[in-house]
């Protein structure tokens, strides 16, 4: 019996900890907010993060740390990027690199431009390079729950490991890809949700089709020359995590960042958007460390640019289309 440990009970982890359980996983969910451990535990439902889907009964929630991570031979960190050190540190004192740790998150801290295995490695004592691994890719947690078709990859730079962890994760309809690129992984799936806030935005300003296709094309360039500068492989951006992962949430209805550019774009404050959402869309606070490490970086990222001056500097929409459309012409492929 595999035992496993999942932190963060919202629609991702809860998915995450539902899919181990089918596999015969012995599985622990931690939970933080009260009613949805109790939803849960009584009910077999997660209501207020993915309401209408019957859990399994395999899924045991939790509330304590020590408890979540207590034999376990994998532990699965899935809960929003902004209280991800916080809840990193908490963990630090009940883990062992004998057991693996999965980052599920999505995100790159604004502090200090970290991402996310880069937190939890800043918090933890000793090297976890052999034991740390990260999943991501085109992976709604309603569509995992139904059991339909999905492809991610998990990224380790220990090919054991990630050869091990393709095995626990893959089914019939969840297959995963690996790879040793972990910080193009991490960086794929924490900007994409960024170019589709721009997605969102084009397509409720009624901009159509030709539009969004440009925000996708050239946002992966864009994320591209950003992970090439971290030291990322530029396949990876050709991947699962990298165009896989901007098309599903540059389209669907099921995307909480594209949603959030649709509100923009009908003129809803961002505070407004935020205070209504029970979910984090996290390309909203991504923005901001994805316009501060192209600073740094000395990269281009003019729709993340536009993105960020359109959240966190108020710019009218419309405007930033504009001045998007007007810059200066150039070659679409340098090399």
């Amino acid at each position: 019996m595999v035992r496993v440990g999942v932190v963060g009970g919202g629609g991702w982890g809860t998915a995450m900890a539902h899919h181990m359980t089918l596999k015969g996983f012995d599985v622990d969910l931690w939970i933080r907010e009260e009613e949805v451990y109790h939803q849960i535990k009584e009910k077999r439902v997660n209501e207020t993060f993915l309401p209408g889907i019957r859990l399994s009964d395999g899924i045991r929630p939790v509330q304590s740390f020590e408890e979540v991570t207590r034999g376990k031979d994998l532990l699965a960190i899935v809960v929003p990027s902004h209280v991800f050190r916080d809840i990193a540190a908490k963990l630090s004192p009940f883990l062992s690199p004998s057991a693996p740790l999965v980052v599920g998150t999505k995100g790159i801290e604004n502090e200090t431009l970290m991402t996310m295995s880069q937190v939890l490695k800043s918090v933890l004592p000793g090297s976890w390079d052999n034991s740390l691994a990260c999943l991501s890719g085109p992976s709604f947690a309603r569509e995992v729950c139904y059991k339909h078709p999905t492809a991610v990859t998990l990224a380790s730079r220990n090919k054991e490991l990630a050869k091990y962890l393709q095995e626990l994760f893959s089914t019939d309809y969840f297959r995963v890809y690996t790879t040793q690129d972990v910080i193009g992984v991490e960086l794929g799936g924490a900007l994409k949700n960024v170019i589709a806030i721009a997605a969102g935005a084009s397509d409720g300003l009624g901009f159509g089709y030709n539009a969004r296709a440009a925000l996708i094309t050239r946002g992966l360039a864009e994320m591209t020359r950003l992970g090439v500068a971290m030291g990322a492989r530029a396949l990876t951006f050709a991947g699962l995590a990298g165009i896989g992962d901007l098309i599903v949430t540059c389209t669907s209805d099921l995307s909480r960042n594209r949603m959030v550019g649709l509100k923009i774009a009908k003129g809803v404050p961002i505070e407004e958007i935020i205070s209504g959402m029970k979910m984090v869309a996290e390309g909203i606070k991504t923005s901001l460390s994805t316009y501060n490490l192209a600073k740094k970086r000395g990269i281009e990222m003019p729709i993340s640019t536009e993105v960020y001056n359109i959240i966190y500097k108020g710019k009218d929409p419309r405007r930033a289309v504009k001045d998007l459309m007007t810059r200066q012409l150039k070659v679409e492929l340098e090399h």
